[in-house]
């Protein structure tokens, strides 16, 4: 078996790296997502802010450790079973997730390429790139939909903890991209570009 390709997906809290993914998913067979979101650590566990208010923008909130032990047996060839994390949301079900080690993996999160160990992994690494004033309009969105946040709430971590995770982990990690992607209206030419990318690697994986 050839080792799989990694491609890892990296931008701030509503860049649009969830999109991008589920389009590439959507055009191509053989591809996996091994998402970061999965992998926070249970409520009691997650670092206090001094209001006492969960941060689950710190990398403290994620379990590394576990999301490393995981792509290490996707790569290996191993398939996965994870349970969906809902960010405590009581109005949300948690689903079993499967995940599959086909020839593309996507690794998708925050912070897939600050850290080391996941980013000598990864083969093409992509870095979403949006103004903050659609990140912050659509974490709103977002946040209220899928987690049961009201407005207070989402504004107040987006600003003590969503932009200070950004300004030290996340726009750093620019800096290890293969290529960055401008998504201020759309992202179509890109995900062309990286789609045709993928399925030419495919092909010539068949051969």
């Amino acid at each position: 078996m050839n080792k799989p390709f990694i491609v890892g997906i990296t931008g701030g809290s509503g860049s649009g790296k969830t999109t991008f993914t589920k389009k590439l998913v959507e055009d191509l067979s053989g591809l996996s997502v091994h998402s970061m979101d999965n992998y926070y650590k249970e409520i009691d566990k997650q670092p206090i802010d001094k209001n006492e208010i969960e941060n689950f923008d710190q990398l403290e909130s994620v379990d590394i450790d576990k999301y490393v032990k995981d792509l290490k047996k996707l790569i290996s060839g191993e398939s996965l079973e994870i349970d969906e994390y809902t960010f405590n949301n009581k109005k949300s079900i948690s689903q079993r997730i499967k995940i599959e080690s086909n020839p593309i993996i996507l690794l998708e999160g925050i912070f897939v390429l600050y850290v080391k160990r996941i980013r000598e992994q990864i083969n093409l690494k992509l870095y979403m790139e949006t103004p903050d004033y659609l990140r912050m309009s659509r974490r709103i969105t977002r946040d209220a939909e899928e987690r049961g946040y009201n407005l207070k709430d989402v504004l107040y971590r987006y600003q003590y903890h969503v932009t200070p995770t950004f300004k030290s982990y996340i726009e750093p990690s620019k800096e290890w991209a293969d290529l960055i992607i401008p998504n201020y209206s759309d992202f179509d030419t890109a995900l062309f570009v990286v789609r045709t990318f993928l399925h030419q690697h495919l092909l010539d994986n068949r051969k």
